[in-house]
């Protein structure tokens, strides 16, 4: 069991799964591990957010909240939040993402349903968590500045970055009150196909009450899996026309289009050169492009100036704005 964290059979034993057979699973970009239980024909999904780096309490309380107004999260089985553990259904080993690969000509309903999960969610009140907030975007769109910047070593001006994006965002704020809950990193991999026919969520830990165009900008435009810009166009369309959504709607589609992107190009950039792995950066230029993409659309010409002003075209049009 040296392979294993310190603590797994003691809470397995706890949770009624002793004797179960334990396989790790890949991990993603944080400190979480994953490992699924087999015992007879029953599985089950077990997961290491060990303090302090991750705190699992997070992830409980929005599954329980998604759970309890009808959307499918993981049953939680058993959990000891004070050591990181948690043990949920098991949703199979089918990811939105793998089943596209192999069956594409699928990608249009697909693509639909999760599109109509998130009308279902945004029907219904917000969940009782932190606002996506000005500080908030700002926070996570500095990540540009703090990280691909100085990797691309480019010297730019910082306090004109801060004040370009909260004139693009500060028109938003006032249309996403009182919010729908965001589950922030809503794509086709953390989209799971589970037997019965359902698409089930995970990783919404840190979802926040905000704005209804994040998550369907961040399906649409997934930094890990290409949509075709008629594919975005069509499922745009289909979200608006059942949500009945007025014209700002498709200006803060592409507001909140660019923040993310620049914030997924900082983070990529974070976890290549700090926490080596430099596989991210190879998602880059889907980004990058994506997000010229949004800085197109007239509402975000005050960030768009200061691209053109900061990051130079010849370093845009190579590979999308990526790094060595």
């Amino acid at each position: 069991m040296s392979e294993f964290p310190h603590g797994l059979e003691s809470f397995i034993e706890y949770a009624g799964w002793s004797g179960a057979t334990i396989a790790p699973l890949p991990g993603d970009a944080s400190f979480r591990r994953y490992f699924r239980l087999h015992r007879g024909g029953e599985t089950a999904m077990l997961m290491h957010a060990p303090p302090p780096e991750e705190d699992p309490r997070p992830f409980l309380y929005v599954a329980r909240w998604l759970d309890e107004h009808g959307m499918r999260s993981p049953r939680i089985i058993a959990e000891r939040a004070q050591d990181g553990w948690v043990l949920t259904e098991d949703f199979g080993e089918q990811r939105m993402r793998e089943w596209l690969d192999e069956y594409p000509q699928q990608e249009q309903s697909i693509y639909a349903a999760a599109v109509d999960a998130l009308v279902e969610l945004h029907r219904k009140p917000p969940g009782a968590f932190d606002p996506y907030d000005m500080s908030v975007y700002q926070r996570e769109a500095d990540l540009l500045t703090e990280w691909y910047c100085p990797a691309a070593d480019l010297s730019v001006d910082a306090a004109g970055y801060t004040a370009a994006w909260r004139a693009v965002l500060e028109p938003l704020l006032p249309r996403q009150r009182p919010g729908v809950t965001v589950l922030r990193d809503y794509h086709a991999e953390n989209i799971m196909l589970p037997p019965d026919g359902t698409q089930g969520l995970i990783d919404f830990q840190d979802a926040l009450v905000g704005h209804r165009a994040y998550d369907l900008v961040s399906l649409l435009q997934d930094a890990r899996r290409e949509v075709s810009v008629e594919l975005e166009r069509a499922m745009l369309d289909r979200y608006r026309t059942a949500v009945e959504a007025d014209a700002e709607f498709e200006a803060d589609y592409a507001r909140l289009g660019a923040q993310r992107n620049a914030k997924i190009v900082g983070i990529f950039t974070r976890l290549a050169k700090r926490d080596g792995k430099p596989r991210y950066l190879d998602l880059i230029p889907r980004v990058w492009n994506a997000m010229e993409r949004d800085l197109r659309h007239p509402a975000l010409a005050p960030v768009a100036r200061w691209f053109d002003a900061n990051i130079p075209q010849d370093l845009r049009d190579r590979s999308g704005g990526t790094i060595a």
